[in-house]
């Protein structure tokens, strides 16, 4: 668990300041390097919807090590096994989808807390240095894990309320595509509708001292979040990125 990372992270957003991170989805493990190099705060490694498995998330994960870059791995459901074992492997939190209940939320934040407060198995994994400081994490797991609900529905942000009261929370993430496909527009990014919706859920969260993030699109829309009170900003998708990158140099040769 990479807790100077953790520390700084939270003192970046309480002082105002916007922790800026990146959304993976492919294999390569350089990716997170290169992330780390740049100076991201955060990496959400994608376990639903990206391409990465267990034997490549751990790989990701040891680029983070003795970094200033908090990881956290996106699961593909709010599972006790999954949780543990992304914690186990050193993932410092996890993200969960589609979170639209305050059970679900409690339920996900026994799982990654150890007992007696939670019901997380202890392992003889990386998180416990091969079972060689069991004590240590422990205790910096009940400290520092970070357990990060991602509001991506309509039932979701109606009880935005009641989840930002749970105990063991802190970071919320918003899913705008998904969103807006529950408010009945799939295909479109955000409406009207869902961006009044995800602004009001942002204004609760800053009331009950939880912070919010997003992936943003262009610098644009960067400001906007910044302005509308995001904390945590997501600067893209690792192969949207190079996509958009290899597609503009395509144009460029075009053109010359």
């Amino acid at each position: 668990m990479n807790v100077s990372a953790i520390q700084k992270l939270r003192r970046k957003v309480r002082e105002g300041e916007v922790a800026r991170g990146l959304w993976i989805t492919l294999e390569s493990p350089s990716i997170t390097e290169m992330a780390v190099e740049a100076g991201a705060d955060w990496v959400v490694l994608d376990a639903e919807h990206g391409h990465l498995d267990w034997a490549e998330l751990v790989a990701h994960l040891r680029c983070v090590v003795r970094s200033d870059t908090v990881a956290l791995v996106r699961l593909t459901q709010v599972d006790d096994g999954l949780i543990k074992r992304a914690l186990d492997i050193g993932a410092d939190g996890v993200v969960l989808p589609w979170i639209e209940s305050v059970e679900q939320l409690e339920s996900a934040v026994a799982a990654a807390t150890f007992p007696p407060e939670g019901r997380r198995g202890i392992g003889a994994e990386r998180a416990t240095r091969w079972g060689g400081g069991f004590a240590e994490h422990v205790a910096e797991a009940r400290e520092h894990t970070l357990v990060v609900p991602l509001i991506e529905s309509v039932r979701g942000a109606s009880e935005i309320e009641k989840l930002a009261r749970v105990e063991g929370t802190e970071f919320f993430i918003f899913g705008p595509a998904d969103f807006t496909a529950t408010a009945g527009s799939p295909g479109l990014w955000e409406t009207d509708e869902v961006a009044d919706s995800i602004r009001r859920c942002v204004k609760v969260l800053r009331e009950n001292d939880r912070f919010a993030g997003v992936v943003g699109r262009d610098a644009a829309d960067f400001t906007r979040r910044k302005e509308e009170g995001f904390s945590l900003l997501g600067i893209g998708l690792d192969a949207g990125l190079l996509f958009g990158r290899i597609r503009e140099r395509i144009a460029e040769v075009d053109k010359a």
